[in-house]
């Protein structure tokens, strides 16, 4: 995809119709006097959530008459934001602000953002690109869908851990979980992937299943993927490699795991993809949002949301190189 055609002009500012929808209990809930500050210097008409729902439901309202709405929370957060975008059908006169508050903020670092105030200048300034949009079973998605035990272990993750060790906490409770875990028994098809790779099948037992739309899961490089290419980055990770995964320092093992061509591994690249489970419902994680089903359907909705992005952004984060995967 040409870079340049995903460019798009500055918002206009100053309009009114700018409507902030903040999550006062994301990360460590310190944020919102801030955030409510920044948004009001700004002329934000904010919008406080009060329980699960709520940031869907304001972006729903909000979208059809706003040029900018813009998620103050954490991944979650931007996904409910997002979703309710989607609902108003004004994806395409919508344009997504990300403020930072949770406790990975892993979209809003790979599009750039930096921090709360860093946020504010962007949405004011900084640039505009149209990414791809992923959807799970029609429900949006725009950094990654999860299943497996990261997935629950993503469910699990307790308020006081994650205050206490910040993104690691995730991290630490996928590894405590794999000793209990049953691995999954899936079957995966992607459709036919770039530069004439035929579609394919895996059939087997899965520890997890991580599908990145803006989200790269490997050690190379970056942990940002190309969110412009119309494709997703499909990482299964066999049964087999929980031995790798047991016993070391969870960071560590992590770490290795994926910074290596490990055999347990199996990567693609494709515009969509089906995941069905040989037995029970799976759980998966989107964005941090739960989705429990036993058939999903994954698409990627190319260009489809303008999002405000930061200097450091790279729409190809690897130069037009290849990434790797293996059959």
């Amino acid at each position: 995809m040409d870079s340049d055609a995903a460019e798009t002009p500055d918002a206009s500012d100053g309009t009114g119709d700018r409507v902030l929808v903040l999550n006062p209990v994301s990360g460590s809930g310190d944020h919102v006097d801030d955030v409510i500050e920044l948004a009001a210097d700004r002329g934000f008409e904010i919008r406080r959530t009060e329980e699960r729902g709520d940031a869907r439901r304001f972006a729903r309202d909000a979208a059809p008459n706003a040029s900018l709405v813009a998620a103050a929370g954490g991944d979650g957060t931007v996904n409910e934001v997002v979703n309710g975008i989607a609902a108003a059908d004004e994806l395409e006169t919508t344009t997504l602000g990300v403020v930072p508050a949770g406790t990975g903020n892993n979209f809003a670092s790979n599009i750039g953002i930096e921090g709360l105030e860093h946020s504010f200048a962007v949405i004011d300034g900084g640039r505009r690109r149209q990414i791809d949009l992923g959807t799970a079973n029609e429900r949006a998605f725009v950094n990654s869908c999860v299943g497996g035990v990261t997935a629950e272990a993503s469910s699990e993750t307790s308020t006081e851990s994650k205050a206490e060790l910040g993104v690691l906490a995730y991290v630490k409770e996928t590894v405590d979980t794999i000793g209990s875990f049953d691995a999954l028994p899936l079957r995966v098809k992607t459709a036919e992937g770039p530069n004439g790779e035929a579609a394919g099948m895996w059939e087997g037992n899965a520890l997890f299943v991580l599908v990145g739309n803006c989200r790269r899961f490997t050690g190379a490089r970056t942990a940002q993927a190309n969110v412009e290419d119309g494709l997703f980055e499909v990482t299964i990770v066999e049964d087999a490699a929980t031995t790798e995964l047991l016993g070391g320092a969870a960071l560590e093992a992590f770490e290795g795991l994926f910074s290596r061509d490990s055999g347990s591994i199996v990567r693609r690249r494709t515009p969509s993809l089906a995941l069905e489970s040989r037995k029970d419902a799976v759980e998966y994680s989107l964005d941090g949002e739960m989705l429990e089903t036993e058939h999903l359907t994954l698409e990627t909705d190319p260009s489809a949301l303008t999002v405000a992005v930061g200097d450091r952004y790279q729409s190809d984060p690897d130069d037009g190189g290849r990434w790797p995967f293996r059959s």
